[in-house]
């Protein structure tokens, strides 16, 4: 890249990198302090997913237990909360977050909300131009052709087009987790604010991938707009 062109990367790349390393340094220190504290109600995280699903008039979804730690996930194939074993059987604040969390996105599938509609119908094209943009990108390199450098931008710009269609998705299951918790009473008011730093340090990681993904395409875009400089010269 031509030296400006270099400049403006380093210049964006350094306060996203220092985010992204502050966010998982949030993660895991909320949910390590939250963990921590049991809730007065003694909750546990498969009994607040549950609830979730209940308020929200969706009866169909299995609550199961996996290994590991953050591991906690929705998966639509076979309609299944999975909780880790720090989330599943444990009646802590963060327990009640993370486990309302994953069951808001459960909620979103079967109301059909639409950008977590629109994110899966992309997965299996956002794969593909994973797997292949480094390729295209690495060839158009190498044999100098300008064309087959775009198409590699092109490919790479799915993956970020996955993580801005994830963000409102993120978003939005905190946002109907909190709502049952506030609704319901499950954790009381101070608890409650114990559940939101972790599900807001949780989203943050989301901020950061996104703009990481930016930063690179712009890099790209920034590398074929130098060549193309050099080749009109």
């Amino acid at each position: 890249m031509p030296f400006y062109y270099d400049t403006i990367y380093w210049i964006l790349l350094i306060p996203v990198l220092i985010l992204s390393v502050y966010a998982q340094i949030k993660v895991s220190s909320s949910f390590g302090r939250y963990s921590r504290d049991r809730n007065h109600r003694g909750v546990t995280g498969a009994q607040a997913a549950y609830e979730v699903l209940r308020v929200h008039g969706v009866h169909d979804v299995a609550i199961r237990p996996c290994r590991g730690k953050l591991t906690d996930h929705y998966d639509p194939r076979d309609n299944t909360i999975y909780l880790s074993e720090p989330v599943y059987n444990a009646a802590t604040v963060a327990a009640v977050g993370v486990a309302a969390h994953e069951a808001g996105h459960a909620v979103q599938y079967a109301m059909g909300y639409g950008p977590v509609r629109i994110r899966s119908a992309i997965i299996p094209v956002t794969q593909f131009g994973s797997q292949f943009a480094f390729v295209a990108l690495m060839l158009g390199m190498v044999m100098y052709s300008q064309p087959l450098f775009l198409i590699g931008i092109a490919l790479f710009s799915l993956t970020t087009l996955f993580q801005l269609v994830t963000l409102p998705v993120e978003f939005d299951a905190s946002a109907r987790a909190l709502g049952t918790i506030d609704g319901t009473q499950l954790l009381d008011e101070d608890e409650r604010k114990g559940a939101r730093k972790v599900l807001t340090a949780a989203a943050l990681t989301y901020v950061a991938a996104l703009l990481m993904s930016l930063l690179q395409l712009l890099r790209y875009l920034l590398i074929f707009a130098g060549r193309n400089d050099r080749g009109r010269r």
